[in-house]
């Protein structure tokens, strides 16, 4: 693992072009585009949430590869956080310490504004803080290359992550090292993702096909049989003009070609009927006379029944997901790092396993060894036998993924 003691980090997300490319990436190409519009009004129906929960992105692993170059002392992400296909990611960022920039939806005023808002902040950055030693850019537009070659002129060391397939040659060319988001460790893999949303598809029931409850008669074809002279008077009505009756025969034809025009009009002509208004008669003697409703004001009622306690719906408990185990998350921390390590150095087999450590503190600032009942670090790392392999030659300690 490279030394990166005095190393200081800047990450910057463009938040919106990763989470689209990975989209594409995962559903095929230009899928996003396609479903965008079901996306921003149903983000809820059941197929576009399988489709999103197939193409989520993994948040620590683009922090944790940012990591392992140095401390990070800003880590910023641009994007829309009203947007619900954003606002999931909102509580895992804020948790990483990522400062969330508001950028409000696109207009035609607004054109490439998280590609403008990126790069003015990162070169403002640069400026004001002349410590920073790497910059991280996490996005795949071809309009970062003037930015990163600015950086890489003042002196930075220019770090690209991007999806494969969705990133520019000229900003991977444009970058002293770049890494691709589908190799990053914790990252699934696009065929295992794929193949979720391939099965949700073939579950899901095909559009043309009709459900059990469409293939039932409704009451609306229940009244056009029961009540063929009325139908047929509605559709001599409405084809051949107003006063003119069509034979029972021909309606009842027409009831069977156009079953949902001639029961509206069994509806609507059923009122006129005798047994309709002997009904209305009784009713009327029973309860006397309808009184006329009274003219009210449409805001002030609407405004009381919203109000109303009985009325409003009730509002569903919120359901809070057990807390992960700790032994769990040290464990992955532990793979991932090490990982990370093998991937930076190539002719590394063993890690030092103070370097290793480090590397978790920096990814995780909250681990520690002792809180999670061991001794030394040592003894964490045998714990995870299976996972990893310890070698102590001496005083000094060396660490491998086991493979």
């Amino acid at each position: 693992m490279p030394d990166s003691q005095n190393s200081r980090v800047a990450v910057y997300l463009d938040f919106d072009n990763i989470v689209i490319s990975w989209y594409d990436r995962v559903h095929g190409r230009n899928s996003y585009g396609r479903d965008r519009q079901r996306i921003i009004e149903t983000p809820d129906d059941p197929e576009i949430a399988e489709r999103l929960n197939a193409a989520t992105i993994d948040v620590g692993a683009i922090i944790d590869y940012a990591a392992s170059f140095g401390t990070l002392v800003l880590t910023r992400a641009y994007a829309d956080w009203s947007s619900p296909v954003n606002a999931v990611y909102r509580t895992q960022l804020v948790a990483r310490a990522v400062d969330l920039v508001q950028l409000f939806p696109a207009a035609a005023y607004a054109k490439n504004g998280a590609d403008i808002r990126l790069a003015v902040d990162a070169v403002e950055d640069m400026f004001r803080l002349p410590d920073l030693t790497h910059v991280v850019i996490v996005a795949g537009d071809s309009d970062y290359v003037p930015l990163a070659q600015r950086c890489r002129r003042l002196g930075r060391y220019v770090v690209g992550v991007g999806v494969a397939g969705s990133t520019a040659k000229s900003l991977a060319a444009a970058c002293d090292e770049f890494e691709a988001y589908d190799s990053l460790p914790g990252v699934p893999r696009v065929a295992r993702a794929a193949a979720v949303t391939k099965d949700a598809g073939s579950r899901a029931p095909s559009r043309g096909s009709r459900s059990k409850a469409s293939a039932e008669p409704s009451a609306a074809e229940t009244a056009a049989d029961s009540a063929p002279e009325a139908s047929a008077t509605a559709t001599a009505k409405t084809r051949g003009g107003r006063g003119r009756k069509a034979p029972a025969k021909d309606a009842a034809t027409t009831a069977d070609a156009d079953a949902e025009g001639s029961a509206t009009a069994a509806v609507e002509n059923a009122a006129d009927s005798p047994a309709a208004t002997a009904v209305e008669a009784s009713l009327i003697e029973a309860l006397g006379p309808a009184t006329p409703p009274k003219r009210t004001n449409r805001r002030a009622s609407s405004a009381t029944i919203s109000a109303s306690p009985e009325i409003a719906e009730p509002t569903p408990a919120a359901v809070e997901e057990p807390p992960e185990d700790p032994q769990e998350v040290a464990t992955r921390l532990l793979e991932r790092a090490l990982r990370l390590g093998h991937d930076k150095d190539d002719d590394a087999e063993w890690l030092h396993s103070s370097a290793v450590k480090t590397h978790m503190r920096r990814m995780d600032p909250s681990f520690s060894e002792k809180a999670l009942g061991y001794r030394s670090f040592s003894d964490f790392v045998k714990a995870r036998e299976s996972i990893a392999e310890l070698e102590e030659t001496g005083h000094e300690r060396l660490v491998r993924l086991r493979e």
